[in-house]
């Protein structure tokens, strides 16, 4: 069995992963920081704390890293390649940007560790089930090593292309997935104001080809359910900024890109940024005058 260490694992997705990895088998090391409530169950199941991020690469023979963003995943690897040695396998699951993980694809290289992107899609409740999603960016080879030790945690496993390419696509399905929660939102706003009742619309729409999880996860809204979506509104903001930035460096006009961004950077404005995406609902209660939210 592969030794798996783990930075993130207090985090609502980190913790499912972390938890399948330990139930499966694989001795489990983890670092711990200010909030152990968390990892308590962990800890209590057999992980061990190591006591920083060189001390994990000492002891691991595959890091995984589940945090916010490319910020933190470049301090977890700057620490990581103080105690890493050749041969080790720094396995990003994060939603980062393509440009930073190319940077310490390279830096990790020159180090002999190599570094793989592998980003995540479904919620919390997948992750704790061990049904999630993987887009793994790498060569056939290490994807060959990587799956096993995936597929602890993940129902599915798609291997989208070479290095680097996980984390593209996984912009490209975030995208997509917040131009669907933003439109909806708005549609209701109008349809409010218009003094058509939006569940009217819900009936259609979950009658047609339109539909869609996402969809029904913001219609929850109209019942007072802010929770159908598991995912805060200023990480998906964080998303459709890598998701703009990658566009730009491709000379590729991001209109709906950009509109999508603005509109969740909006919402964060208006100060739903620590709550749900489902939330933009309210943002446009917000823009709109109108009552949408049950309350």
């Amino acid at each position: 069995m592969e030794r798996i260490g783990f930075i993130g694992a207090s985090g609502m997705m980190g913790h499912g992963m972390a938890k399948n990895l330990l139930a499966k088998g694989h001795p489990l090391q983890l670092t711990v920081h200010r909030r152990r409530e968390p990892v308590a169950d962990l800890l209590a199941a057999g992980a061990t704390e190591a006591d920083g991020p060189a001390g994990l690469a000492r002891a691991s023979d595959i890091v995984f890293l589940c945090v916010t963003g490319s910020r933190e995943v470049e301090a977890a690897v700057a620490g990581l390649l103080e105690g890493a040695r050749s041969g080790l396998l720094v396995v990003d699951c994060s939603t980062s940007e393509p440009d930073s993980t190319t940077r310490l694809r390279e830096r990790c290289a020159a180090a002999g560790v190599t570094f793989v992107d592998a980003p995540l899609a479904r919620t919390p409740v997948e992750a704790e089930a061990g049904r999630l999603n993987v887009m793994v960016g790498a060569e056939p080879e290490v994807h060959a090593r990587l799956e096993p030790v995936l597929r602890c945690f993940a129902e599915n496993v798609f291997h989208v292309g070479g290095p680097g390419a996980g984390h593209v696509v996984k912009l490209l399905n975030n995208f997509i997935a917040q131009a669907i929660c933003t439109a909806t939102a708005e549609a209701f706003a109008v349809g409010q104001r218009a003094g058509v009742d939006p569940r009217k619309l819900v009936e259609l729409v979950s009658a047609g080809a339109v539909n869609s999880g996402l969809f029904q996860a913001m219609a929850k809204t109209l019942n007072g359910d802010m929770t159908g979506l598991k995912f805060e509104l200023d990480n998906a903001r964080k998303d459709l900024r890598y998701y703009t930035h990658l566009a730009e460096g491709l000379a590729i006009p991001a209109v709906v890109g950009e509109a999508v961004h603005q509109s969740l950077v909006l919402a964060s404005a208006l100060g739903h940024g620590a709550k749900f995406v489902p939330a933009l609902v309210e943002a446009q209660e917000q823009i709109a005058r109108v009552r949408i939210v049950p309350r």
